[in-house]
Order: C-alpha cells, then structure tokens, then sequence
C-alpha cells in the first residue's frame, strides 16, 4: 500500500525530519525529530544522533538569507562540508562524544569585500516514548494496507453505463470495526454536484454520467472512514480522480487568414512566415501532435512555397518569384491532429503571400533623339519634356526615374528634374543662354530609378538608358550685363558722407561697351550709398555706424539698374560691408581706490567698444611730470596694467591723469583717484568721506524720515491755528423784520446741483447774510446763500465789506442792527436787475428770447457734493409767505430767484 502524509501519525504526535532547519526542505524520516534553529547568521541547531556516518546529510541551512551572493563557503570542522544550497555533509564517520558540538560556517564575498559566520550546534537527539490511546484502543502500526490507493481514472466523454465504477477504498480496520465510507468534494457536494458517489458499506467509487476533460481535468476528494460511534479509525484520504483525454477537439488555427510578404527573386529557402494553430485537447499527447501540409495554391502552376509539417513555417521553394508576372499567391493549408494520422481530426485555412517589387527593371527612354528651342537670356523656363518606361510597381521606388545631364551642361546653364506625378524629366534654362557664344547646345541625359537596380537570377546587367537632346538658342536685343553680378565694397566705418567707395559699370552685349548706359538705384532698400547715373560711381549718403539699428548687421545688399539706349535692362548687386574702425576711445573700468600702508599695487582695466584690430592691446601713460615721478606703471596682460609708487610718498589723495592708446592709436585721457591711506584694510580708511567732497550727497533713509515727519507736524499745527481763527467770528441771526426787505435763502436747487465760480455777484443781507448770482454760460441764476458781513455797498467798494464799513472806510465795522431801508435796497437792485433782465431776455445773436426763464435739465444721479443750500436754516426754508407782500418792482428779481 502506498505511504502518504496522513500514514506518518504515530503515537498521537506527528514525527518530522531530524535535520531540518529554518524554512529549509528535506526529506522525512519519522524517527528523527527537528527542533527550531535561530536566524541565519546568528545559530543554528540540528539534533542528530549520537553516531553518524560519513557523507551523511545532517541538515541544510539558508545561505542566501545570510549572505545573497557568497563566492567562497567553508567549515571550520574537516569533519564536515557545505555545499552551495546550503546542505551541510559529514565526510567521516564521527560519533558525538559530549551531548553537544559545535563549528563555524564562514561566507566570503570576494567582489564586496563582506564576510560572514554561522555558527552550527550539533545537539544529540532525545529518545522518544510512544503516547498511548484510550485504554480501549490498540496501538496503530505503520502496515500495508488499501486505505491509500492510487489516483482513479475516468475516461473523457465515456459512454457507460452508468453508474459506472471507477475505484475503490477499504480500510484495513474494517476487520475489527464495523466502518462505513463516506466522500466530499468536488463532483460530489460541490460542482459540479452529484457526479460522483461512494457506497457506504462497500467504499466503492462510481460515476453517474460522461465528464468533458476541457472542463474538468482532474478531481479531488477527501473519503472518511467512520465507526457506528463515530471515531474514526483512519486519517481523511485525498483521492484523485484523473479524467483521461479524448481526442474530441479538432485543431484550429489562430488567424481567418494570413498575409505574407516576400521579396520577388528571392532565394529557395527564404522563410516567408509561419503558420499557427492550437488544439484544446491534452498537451504533450498524440491528441494535439499536429502535421501541417499544402493542399493547394493559386495560381495552380509550378509550387512556390513549402511549408514544414512540423513548424508551420513557409518557405521559398520556386527560384524565381516575378512580381511582374505573378504579384500574389494565395495557399490552402491543413493542420490535423494524431501526428498527421489519417484518422485525426484536421482543420484548413488560408495563406496570401504577396510579392514586394524590387527594382529588377531599368527604365528606358521612350525617344533617344529630342530637339527643343529657347530664347537667350530667358531663365527659369522650361524648354523640354522627356518621359521613359519602367515594368516596375507604378509609384514605388523602383519605378521612380531619376534624370541627370551627362554631358553638354559644364556651365550649369541647364537642369532637369522629375515630375512626381507623371514620373516625366523636365528640362530647364536656369542660367541665360547667349546667342553670340553658342547658336546651339547638344546635352546627354540618363536616367536612373531611386532605389538601387538589383540584378535577377539568370540575367544580364544592363547599361545606363540615355537619350540626346538639341537646344536652338533664338537670337534677341539684350539689355546691360553688369560684370561681375554681385560686387563687394568695404567701407570703414564712421566714414565721412559722400565718400566714393568704388564702381560698378555695365556692358552692352551687343556692343561690348558702357556708352548710353544709366544707372539707379530703385527705391526700397536700404539707403546706405548711391549711384552716379553715368559713371556708375558708389559713394555714401549716410554715416555707416555699426551701433546703429539696421547697420548692426555690418552688411546690406543694394540692387542696381542699368539702362541702354533701347530701354532693355539689367540688374546686378552690390554688398557693402561695414569694416571695423576705430571709433571708440579706451577708458578705464574703474578710477577709484584705496592703497592702504603695504602699498599693494592697484590693476587698472579698459575696456574699448571696437573690435580687433582697433581695441586691445592697450598702453598706458602718466601725462603729469610731477605724478609721474611718484607713480608707475607696469603691464600686467593686454587690458591691463598694475599703478603703484615709485617711493615712500606721502599720504592723501592723489588724481593721477592716465592716458589709455587703444591699438589704433586712439588715446583716451581717464583721471584715477588713489587715496593712499595709513591703513591695514581698505574698510578701516574714510575713504567714502573723502570721494563725495567734491560730488553730489545723498540724504540718509533716517534723514528723509525725519524731514517728513517735520513737515507733516508743521501742517498739523497751520490746520490747528486756521481752525482756531475761523471759530472766533461772530455769527448774527436773522430778525423777523429783516426778511420783510430781503431775499429768502433759497436751499431748492432741484433738478441740478449749482455751480460757484468767480462771477457770483454778491447781493446784500445785513444779517450775515450773502447772495450770489452764478453765471453759467449765456444764462444767469441767483442763489441766496449765508455769507459772511456781505451787503449792497460792498460791491460799489469792490470787496466784500459791510455798508457801515462802506461808509467809514474801512472793513472790520459789523452791523449790529438792519438799519438799511428798502429805498436804499431799491436803489442797489433796480440798475443791476434791468440789466440781468435785458440780457436774459436776448439769446446769443443778441436776439430777444421768446422765453428768458428756462427750466432746468435733468442732469441724471444727483453729485456726491452737498448743496450750499445745506448751509441755511430749516425754518427758512418753510416761511415764504413773506413773498406775497413784496412790491411790485421787486416781484422780478424774485421770479427770476425762484425756481419753478
């Protein structure tokens, strides 16, 4: 019977492998027991017996959780070697004399430079006492017996019938116990449900119905076997039940249809592609060894292709493939099952191999021989079309000419391109042909396909396709020819303007001369020189600075005309280019410093805005005699030179005046201002004191602060003292009497917000009270609003005085009392109203008005200002009953006060 795990119970504890540490695998032997070791690199225990033999495995240990890529692994004990998986081996027989032995497992990794121990402990295995059962039962004993039997099999798709028998189970038990059998699992509880079933007295295994082995390849179940009581005598069996194939499944391939490609001319041999299929019966049998064959091709003529029975790769048979008499192929393949047997199951698809042009055809002329005809000095024409015949693909590389002239073109007067569409050579003129130097021009033109020409199989090569073509050149009147067509003039730079800087002159070529040729320069360009419309000199209308705007380029192409006698023209260029000069003078970068007591010598830089060979190297100078004896100068590269003294001279500032000459010879005078300063660092001198005496000063952050504050603190006191003074006038009211002979304050200014300005004139009001009169454009309105010690008389007096003060002559007098009577009210108001009526009355042109009192227009949202009615009283604003007892002659001025 065979041995399974459930077979290893004894004694009531399970017996496992001595040996065996630490997530390691070995094989188990139940009489030797594992005890748990500690981590790798740190301890690990094996028990063992106290006798071992020699290359005996004593366990195995995990290296790699130690150390991952150990190049060299040693024992410190001869008694016993590692191997690189960690196995640990005895190589002689050794007996444990003490119950204990140590050694040391040393890991080097020779690339990392890392070495690491273990530390392995033999341990002497203790002697085990079989548990005993319940006094009732007997001891089991490890016997052969028909509890673990092999795995059933079933055959796929079995016709029966059913039930059918597949296996049986029966415990060895069953003659000391009565045992009845039992299954679970898959086919039985589980789905698919009730496929299998077990009798229970007999333990016998059957089927009810087929099983498609695709759906279900294989089955597990777990069988018990069970006392009347329930104690169960056996350990759970695991029973396979293993369905058998069937070749149900026909082959299939993975695609409807495959494509191929192939170059044509391609060698026998050259895979084209491979077919795939796949059967879904079980792998690695006869049922899916599958024998792949060509059943027929299209066209039916000699085979091109072959295909491997095996692989399903095909292949060039045929030695020549030509695309030009057969451009695809299509194949009929089969793949059947059984190694290819007659009586397996086949499938067929189909195959389409295309084959790729290749340039096996040399295009050729369809003429040798062309003539064409074209005027002289014509350019950019097109004077003749050449086409050829190619077999190759249309569109493709091997078919698209590529047209050159051979000979007859030295002068590169002439060029031919290829029209993509009608794959035809165009011929042009891009260079004006003369009639007087050649009547007539013979070129040879070949032609070539854009992908290189590969020779077929069996052929010849052949030469290059070419064909002649005859230019007529047709004699016409020609205009100037400038000689040369593009001429350089250099100008200095900063020249003066009307500098002659060269010539340019053009030839008749029918003459050979310049006679009766003008010159100009058409408009557009940029205005840098002109033209002698003569004599054809170039001089300069501008001053040719390169700092300049357009002239930063250094460069400017003018084109010029010349025109014959006839009217003919021609053109040439001229391209003045701006020379470097010496425009700038060299000045020194910095002219400040301090020398403190160790004199250390100061490196003066310049710098000069011109280019080589106008900047550096530069030389300095001292042009004082007197400082000159006291300082030098020393070179130090070529934009700078060192400044030190000559001797022990005095402290203080010194202005030396250096003269800088630039490589040109331009001089540029710099004045350096040493302060030569009994100090160790330049921080501890004042020499920023010294530098600002004679400059401009600037006010501190602190300074500025405090000014502001001042000013501020001196208006906030001006404001204090106005409002002070303005609160100490005498404010008068307004008797009832008083408003018998007076105007009312009018507050009313609806729909419009009045304006003051300078023309209010001013009405009387003996109370503290002005009016005014506001003036706006051609129209005149009054306002009464509260004045100030404002009356009649004061506009007689030309200021805003009271009538006493009128009177006496001076200002400061107030009215205590309304003592003024209406005659002298009257005599005031009567002129002045006449002639604010007489001009209401009259529009601009000095016309009478049909209608002098005109309504106010609505201006929209009201302004954010107050109105200076709000400076009247409320109750004024109430009483004007008063209005119904004025005269006659007074009822004017109030229509003309009141606002309708």
């Amino acid at each position: 019977m065979r041995s399974s795990p459930w077979d290893r119970w004894s004694g009531g504890f399970w017996s496992l492998p001595w040996g065996y540490a630490a997530g390691t695998r070995s094989d188990f032997h139940p009489e030797r027991v594992l005890s748990l070791c500690c981590e790798a690199c740190k301890k690990v225990i094996f028990h063992v017996p106290s006798e071992l033999e020699a290359d005996k495995l004593v366990g195995r240990v995990d290296l790699k959780e130690c150390l991952q890529s150990a190049e060299f692994i040693s024992s410190s004990d001869g008694n016993f070697k590692v191997l690189e998986d960690g196995s640990v081996y005895t190589t002689s027989a050794l007996s444990l004399s003490a119950e204990k032995k140590t050694f040391t497992i040393l890991l080097k990794d020779i690339q990392e430079q890392v070495e690491k121990k273990i530390h392995v402990d033999l341990v002497e295995e203790e002697k085990k006492t079989p548990n005993t059962r319940h006094a009732r039962d007997t001891v089991l004993k490890r016997t052969k017996r028909r509890w673990g039997p092999i795995p059933s099999v079933m055959i796929e798709n079995s016709l029966g019938p059913f039930p059918l028998q597949i296996q049986q189970v029966q415990s060895d038990t069953a003659q000391n116990y009565t045992i009845y059998y039992s299954a679970s699992g898959p086919g039985i509880d589980q789905d698919p449900k009730g496929l299998f079933y077990i009798e229970r007295e007999t333990g016998n295994i059957f089927a009810t119905r087929a099983v498609d082995r695709e759906q279900y390849p294989s089955f597990q179940i777990i069988c018990f076997a069970t006392t009347p009581d329930g104690y169960s005598p056996e350990v759970p069996l695991v029973h396979t039940i293993r369905i058998e194939d069937d070749n149900d499944n026909a082959p299939y391939f993975t695609q409807d249809l495959f494509e191929f490609c192939v170059p044509e001319n391609s060698r026998p041999g050259v895979v084209v592609g491979k077919v795939i299929a796949e059967d879904r019966d079980e792998p690695y049998t006869l049922h899916t060894t599958l024998k792949y064959r060509i059943v027929s091709q299209t066209p039916p003529i000699t085979p091109a292709f072959s295909l491997h029975g095996d692989t399903g790769v095909i292949s060039v048979l045929l030695p020549q493939l030509d695309r030009e008499l057969v451009p695809s192929y299509t194949l009929l393949v089969e793949v059947r099952d059984m190694a290819g047997q007659p009586f397996g199951l086949c499938t067929t698809g189909t195959v389409v191999v295309k084959i790729e042009d290749t340039n096996d055809n040399a295009p050729t002329f369809k003429q040798l021989q062309y003539e064409t005809r074209v005027e002289e000095n014509r350019v950019n024409v097109e004077v003749l079309r050449v086409s050829v015949v190619d077999l190759d693909e249309p569109g493709s590389p091997g078919s698209g000419a590529v047209y050159e002239i051979i000979r007859g073109n030295d002068d590169q007067a002439f060029e031919i391109t290829t029209d993509k569409n009608t794959n035809e050579g165009i011929l042009c003129v891009v260079k004006g042909l003369d009639y007087e130097t050649a009547k007539q021009r013979i070129l040879v033109i070949g032609v070539n396909n854009e992908a290189p020409y590969l020779l077929a199989p069996h052929s010849q090569q052949l030469s290059q396709s070419t064909c002649s073509v005859t230019v007529h050149v047709l004699d016409m009147d020609e205009g100037p020819v400038f000689k040369p067509c593009l001429l350089r003039l250099d100008v200095k730079e900063c020249e003066d303007i009307g500098t002659a800087i060269g010539r340019y002159v053009a030839e008749d070529p029918e003459t050979g001369n310049s006679e009766g040729i003008r010159y100009r320069i058409p408009p557009g360009q940029c205005n840098w020189v002109n033209i002698d419309d003569k004599s054809g000199e170039i001089r300069t209308v501008r001053v040719l600075d390169r700092d300049i705007g357009e002239m930063r380029r250094g460069q400017c192409n003018v084109t010029v005309l010349a025109i014959d006698r006839n009217g003919k023209t021609g053109t040439g260029t001229i391209q003045v280019c701006i020379v470097p000069g010496n425009k700038n003078f060299p000045r020194i970068t910095q002219t400040d410093y301090i020398m403190c007591r160790d004199r250390k010598p100061i490196c003066l830089t310049a710098q000069d805005g011109d280019e080589a060979p106008y900047s550096a190297p530069f030389e300095y100078r001292i042009n004082d005699r007197r400082l000159a004896s006291m300082w030098k100068l020393t070179p130090h590269d070529d934009n700078s030179w060192y400044l030190s003294p000559k001797s022990d001279i005095p402290y203080g500032i010194y202005e030396i005046p250096v003269s800088v000459i630039d490589n040109g010879g331009k001089i540029g005078e710099n004045i350096v201002r040493v302060n030569l300063c009994d100090c160790v660092t330049p921080s501890e001198c004042d020499g920023r004191t010294r530098q600002l005496a004679g400059g401009n000063v600037t006010l501190g952050l602190w300074a500025i602060l405090a000014m502001i504050l001042g000013s501020l603190l001196l208006l906030l006191i001006l404001i204090t003292i106005c409002g002070c003074c303005g609160a100490g006038v005498m404010h008068r009211q307004v008797t009832d009497d008083c408003a018998n002979h007076n105007l009312i304050i009018s507050n009313t200014e609806a729909p419009g917000e009045e304006v003051m300005d300078h023309n209010i004139i001013p009405l009387q009001n003996t109370c503290d009270q002005g009016g005014y009169g506001v003036k706006t454009g051609e129209q005149q309105t009054f306002e009464m609003v509260k004045g100030r010690g404002h009356t009649l008389e004061s506009v007689k007096g030309g200021g805003h005085q009271t009538l006493g003060s009128v009177k006496e002559g001076g200002g400061q007098t107030m009215m205590d009392t309304c003592r003024y009577s209406y005659s002298e009210w009257h005599n005031f108001t009567h002129p002045r109203l006449g002639e604010k009526v007489h001009l209401c009355r009259q529009d601009e042109e000095q016309k009478h008005s049909e209608d002098y009192l005109l309504s106010y227009n609505y201006e929209g949202k009201g302004s954010l200002a107050g109105s200076v009615g709000c400076c009247s009283d409320q109750h004024e604003e109430e009483a004007l009953d008063f209005l119904d007892q004025l005269e006659p002659k007074f009822r004017t001025l109030a229509e003309t006060c009141i606002k309708r």
